[in-house]
């Protein structure tokens, strides 16, 4: 059962997605289409390493939240296989490979769409979050600064 505080943030956040991509979900399979925009570029005509690692994060994290339980990243390795290129059709797929207590073991990949060819592969572990995840980080994070969680959140 989800917090109120969780079930807020999981309906008013924007997905961020760093391109536009359609999602689907089909028989545990996440699947984003679409580009990696030109702004998005790292060198000629191919993305940032940092936008691959992004849009690895995102998809991991999409899969691991489908099935309707709140997890956030413990690790995340990325393996580039090929310079992902912008402005061209990509599909990227992500499945959960296991769950062992809170933790889901992730993985996915991006694939050119014309021809399937592997541009990058990623697996990663995703922690269930507890209630008062968020809570315990807006206290923590109020101590580091001195000031109380209240404050912080501006109550």
């Amino acid at each position: 059962m989800e917090s109120r505080e969780i079930a807020e943030y999981r309906r008013e956040r924007p997905r961020w997605i760093p391109g536009v991509f359609e999602t689907t979900f089909d028989g545990g399979v996440t699947t984003m289409r679409g580009v990696c925009a030109a702004r998005y570029e790292g060198g000629p005509r191919v993305a940032h390493g940092g936008w691959t690692a992004a849009m690895m994060d995102e998809l991991l994290g999409t899969c691991s939240n489908a099935e309707g339980s709140l997890s956030v990243t413990g690790t995340l390795t990325i393996t580039y296989v090929r310079p992902v290129p912008i402005e061209r059709d990509l599909v990227c797929t992500a499945w959960v490979e296991g769950q062992e207590g809170r933790r889901r073991r992730v993985r996915g990949e991006i694939r050119l769409a014309s021809t399937g060819a592997l541009l990058a592969g990623a697996e990663g572990i995703f922690v269930e979050t507890r209630q008062d995840h968020f809570g315990r980080h807006e206290a923590w994070l109020a101590g580091q600064e001195g000031e109380s969680a209240e404050a912080h959140r501006g109550a």
